[in-house]
């Protein structure tokens, strides 16, 4: 497994993440043993980055990986674990970024955790009442108290990290980006690269389009993301099902599982991009991990982008209401 450090001055970490909100039962019903299974396997294969949140099943994934660390000796020193907190799911005050908020959240967190400090923690929607310096203080003072050991932020624009990065070192900014978002490369992947920020990719394998199983239109119409989300409606389903057929044809030609060929697109943006896709089935968890193993030539990428060129996707990534919260800035 490939290590990069994390961050301008963090620790080393493997450049493949297990996202745990599939912990919570957001795609689908997930057990307790599945996701302690998974975990297993990801350490047993080198993984050492864990990604939660507060907000994943109301602290339920959290529970399932402090549950975890109670049971499996070592494993809490194997992991950089990492957490967000911010968004409340108050319809009056859906994101907050206050001091004592963000605080008291983290407490909770590391209660449901069982751990005594995080290795990274992220600010999950960036609250627009205080600047982005001020949160950078909350986030530096969480530091100092060793409560965690770095600091990030998700889905924010270039401008705000580099207003961030002033007031203290931002080691990650979690984005969206796969082949099939691909926005990060107007001006967040160049900034994570100036400034030694490293640059989170969740759901790098397009929520599924991108594996030789997507999912099924009546599995999107049961899921609460999907149903409402451009990308999984008609006609747009049916029109990304096409174009997402021949780079499943380019990968079993390459003899590669689609997620595989998917992840290590990913892994060949540069040594500032580290995926963190989720699952709980071990099956597909080894499909993800074998495309840290893969060294794609520029021959192999060519070809790639050729199947999927930029701006392939059909409809936006986020609807209206999905969009509140995350920085546009293209």
């Amino acid at each position: 497994m490939k290590t990069i450090q994390l961050g301008p001055d963090g620790p080393s970490v493997s450049q493949f993440g297990i996202g745990a909100m599939s912990f919570a039962g957001i795609y689908g019903d997930a057990s307790v043993a599945d996701s302690h299974a998974v975990l297993d396997a990801c350490r047993a294969a080198g993984v050492s980055h864990i990604d939660t949140s507060n907000v994943y099943g109301n602290g339920r994934s959290e529970e399932i990986i402090g549950d975890w660390f109670a049971k499996t000796p070592g494993a809490r020193q194997d992991m950089v674990l990492a957490t967000k907190a911010g968004i409340t799911r108050s319809p009056d005050r859906r994101f907050n970024n206050d001091p004592d908020y963000l605080e008291a959240s983290l407490d909770e967190s590391l209660q449901r955790l069982g751990v005594d400090h995080v290795d990274l923690f992220y600010i999950h929607r960036y609250d627009r009442s205080h600047s982005p310096e001020e949160v950078a203080g909350t986030l530096k003072r969480l530091m100092d108290k060793g409560k965690t050991r770095a600091v990030g932020f998700s889905e924010i624009a270039p401008s705000t990290l580099r207003r961030a990065f002033t007031e203290c070192p931002i080691a990650a900014v979690q984005s969206e980006y796969s082949l099939s978002t691909r926005a990060p490369e107007l001006g967040l992947v160049q900034t994570c690269r100036a400034l030694g920020t490293t640059l989170v990719a969740f759901s790098p394998v397009g929520r599924a389009f991108l594996t030789d199983a997507p999912f099924s239109f009546d599995k999107v119409q049961s899921l609460a993301f999907t149903k409402g989300n451009p990308r999984f409606m008609q006609p747009n389903y049916d029109a990304n099902i096409a174009a997402t057929d021949g780079f499943r044809a380019l990968a079993a030609d390459m003899g590669e599982p689609a997620a595989a060929l998917a992840i290590a697109w990913l892994i060949a943006q540069g040594d500032r991009v580290l995926p963190i896709p989720g699952t709980k089935d071990l099956a597909h968890l080894a499909e993800l991990i074998r495309g840290t193993e893969i060294d794609l030539s520029a021959e192999d990428l060519m070809r790639i982008e050729t199947v999927l060129p930029v701006g392939w996707a059909h409809g936006d990534r986020y609807n209206a209401a999905q969009w509140e919260g995350p920085e546009r800035y293209c």
